[in-house]
């Protein structure tokens, strides 16, 4: 069978595309950033550009398609996310019965009883959307998922991380049922082979029914990280998000819709999808240490695409999000010339601007028990991957065009600094991230 992953460079589908892999199937997998997707390595996996926003895109995304993954959401696009996710979901549904598509699965969320917050709402406006069109849909509604990356699961990770004492709002006693990640990916992969699953709709969860302050001490007692929880009453949801936003790495565009939802009880009622697929599901404890197992597996990829995961030392105090800016640099001088320049920083050759600075930074770092700036370099103009430079380490090198360079200077979290080389008219571009 021939799939479609739609939203592969995402969390879910990243995870998704090696599992369906391993089960035979042929995989295209889409994203408006292929880039992201190339730089995974996955063998056997024909990746292309789609955005759900461009018709022809889609179309093109579908073309000798038999099934496919709907993974998009818009949360992270703003206040106007609800517009963005009803239009991504009607161009897809369109296409897709033009296309003669023979199966959709969507993954929604779990939905309370009475009124739903916009996020929520929006989840389950999409699959209605979805459900429009003529091809047989089968949505799975999902919870808190478990697992790196998981933006409910970082927020819980980041606040056991860094706050021993915490002043929480009413929400903290919600109920929920969380999934494991592995749990999750298992059902999704099964259903695609399930006639019976066919335009049908599943709650999923795993076996216990937790509430968040729960959540937050088991994942402490894994972490190793002792936690006091106080409730307050006058903390809203919406002002929570705020100072959320203090102690998270999780974007806010993403935190603040979440947040809304949290003030709702989110039970599931698993029976159907338990006959359909007998499973033993893990626990939240032992979810948590699933998640930290794939962290301490994940293979460096060939380039830092996104996130900070590949880079955290496998250490589980590092948020998975990472906080990026990125200088880009037209000159034209060749790229051979760039790289040159690009190849010898660090070390008796300085970084080419404020020196200074990177001194006092250098001095700084050996003042609280860091390397500070005395390693210098190996030899002045060749690189390996494993080189120390300066407090720098190179943990990934392609000559002449990209020097990927991981801090070991003191720091709060983890750091990157990649340098990209790439020719264009007349010149060369110099990306630095």
């Amino acid at each position: 069978m021939k799939i479609l992953v739609t939203g592969a460079s995402g969390y879910i589908g990243s995870h998704l595309v090696p599992v369906l892999r391993a089960a035979g199937h042929e995989v295209r997998a889409v994203a408006r950033h292929p880039e992201v997707l190339e730089a995974r390595g996955w063998d056997g996996v024909e990746i292309q550009r789609m955005d759900a926003l461009d018709s022809a895109s889609v179309q093109r995304a579908l073309e000798g398609i038999d099934a496919a993954y709907y993974l998009i959401h818009s949360m992270g696009e703003g206040r106007d996310f609800e517009a963005l996710d009803r239009r991504a979901a009607a161009n897809f549904t369109k296409a897709a019965g033009e296309a003669g598509l023979q199966h959709l699965i969507y993954l929604g969320g779990l939905l309370p009883q009475g009124d739903v917050s916009r996020h929520l709402a929006s989840r389950a406006e999409t699959g209605d959307t979805l459900r429009i069109g003529p091809t047989p849909v089968t949505e799975l509604r999902a919870g808190i998922i478990v697992g790196p990356g998981s933006a409910a699961f970082e927020v819980i990770r980041d606040l056991v991380n860094h706050l021993p004492v915490m002043i929480t709002p009413r929400w903290v006693r919600s109920r929920t049922q969380p999934i494991a990640l592995a749990d999750l990916l298992a059902y999704l992969a099964a259903v695609l082979e399930l006639p019976e699953a066919r335009g049908r709709t599943f709650d999923v969860s795993g076996p216990e029914i937790l509430r968040y302050e729960d959540m937050l001490r088991q994942a402490g007692a894994v972490l190793g990280h002792r936690i006091r929880i106080l409730p307050v009453p006058f903390l809203t949801p919406r002002l929570s998000s705020y100072w959320l936003d203090l102690v998270t790495a999780v974007p806010a565009d993403i935190v603040r819709p979440l947040i809304d939802s949290l003030h709702y009880d989110l039970l599931a009622d698993t029976d159907e999808i338990r006959a359909l697929v007998p499973r033993q599901l893990l626990s939240f404890a032992d979810a948590v240490q699933d998640a930290l197992a794939i962290e301490r597996d994940e293979p460096l990829p060939a380039r830092w695409a996104e996130g900070a995961l590949a880079y955290r030392d496998w250490n589980p105090d590092f948020a998975y999000y990472a906080k990026g800016e990125q200088v880009v640099v037209d000159s034209d001088l060749p790229p051979a010339q760039v790289w040159d320049a690009v190849r010898r920083l660090g070390g008796a050759a300085g970084y080419g601007y404020a020196d200074r600075l990177w001194h006092v930074r250098g001095w700084l770092d050996r003042l609280v028990g860091g390397v500070g700036l005395r390693r210098g370099r190996r030899d002045p103009v060749d690189l390996r991957v494993g080189d120390a430079l300066d407090f720098w380490r190179v943990v990934a090198l392609e000559p002449g065009r990209r020097l990927t360079l991981r801090a070991e200077m003191r720091l709060p979290g983890s750091a990157i600094l990649e340098f990209d080389v790439a020719p264009r008219l007349g010149g060369s571009r110099l990306t630095m991230s």
